[in-house]
Parts: structure tokens; C-alpha cells; sequence
């Protein structure tokens, strides 16, 4: 055989073989496909997500590093969760989250960002307890936020 073509030949074998353990490797280390679908509401803004688990609970040394998710027990129809802070945001902790559950007191409208649910809570309209509502939610997990499609 000629040595050009045998060469290049274990080169191809070679870049093969490692183009597939890449993908494998890739695979394995991405539990989860990502969701863009309008899940989260941030800012403003619904994103999608991609859910990558349960975290232990935070510590004094890491407490900082979540954020709040506010999920509503009685909003109004498409009401989805509402987080502290979004990519772009200065205060965002990259999806990191300490799970709290809101129930309106008055007649409820779509909130979709936290300084307007604040804002609710201070007046007294909405109640916010820190843990889970009854969907069954991790109450610490981690679930960066994506632009959705």
C-alpha cells in the first residue's frame, strides 16, 4: 500500500474515532434537551429552560447564589413562574433556584416580572410563603434560562 494513502487513511480513522467520542461524551454530560418554549417570566421577558437538576439546600456561604422563583398558585390563566432576575441582569445567578409560592388575595392579573409582584406583596394583595406549591417542585434546583424560539 502506498504510504500517502495509508497515512491518510489513520488520519481519517483517527478524526472518526475521535468525532465520536466527542458526541458521546457530549451526550452524557447533557442530561436534559433544552425547552425554549415559554416557561419562566424574567424581566419581562419568557424563556426557556433546561432543567439540570436538584441542588442541596444553600448555606450561609452560598445563599447569595440563588435566585427567588415565584410560583403562583391562583394567577390568571397563563401565568408562568416569575424569577428574581434574567440573563442581562447584574443580579441573575445563572439559574439557580429557591423555590416560593405566591396566592393572590384580590382578583389576580399576569405578573411578569419581581419588582410588580413586589410591589403586590407590599400592598397585601398577595401572600408569599418560601417552599413549594403543591405541583411538587424541588424546593433548590438548578435550571439556567434560554432565549426561547
Amino acid at each position: 500500500m502506498n504510504p500517502r494513502k495509508s497515512s491518510k487513511l489513520f488520519h481519517t480513522v483517527i478524526i472518526a474515532a475521535g468525532t465520536f467520542l466527542l458526541a458521546t461524551a457530549t451526550i452524557q454530560a447533557a442530561p436534559g434537551k433544552p425547552n425554549f418554549g415559554e416557561n419562566i417570566y424574567g424581566d419581562g421577558v419568557l424563556w426557556g429552560t433546561k432543567g439540570n437538576g436538584e441542588l442541596p439546600a444553600p448555606n450561609a456561604h452560598n445563599e447569595q447564589s440563588f435566585d427567588g422563583l415565584f410560583k403562583f398558585t391562583n394567577g390568571v390563566g397563563d401565568q408562568k413562574p416569575v424569577s428574581e432576575a434574567a440573563p442581562g441582569n447584574p443580579m441573575y445567578n445563572g439559574g439557580r433556584w429557591d423555590v416560593y409560592t405566591v396566592t393572590w388575595l384580590v382578583t389576580p392579573y399576569l405578573i411578569t416580572n419581581y419588582e410588580d409582584l413586589m410591589m403586590e406583596w407590599g400592598m397585601g394583595h398577595v401572600t408569599i410563603t418560601k417552599g413549594e406549591p403543591a405541583d411538587g417542585l424541588p424546593h433548590y434546583f438548578q435550571c439556567p434560562l434560554l432565549p426561547t424560539k
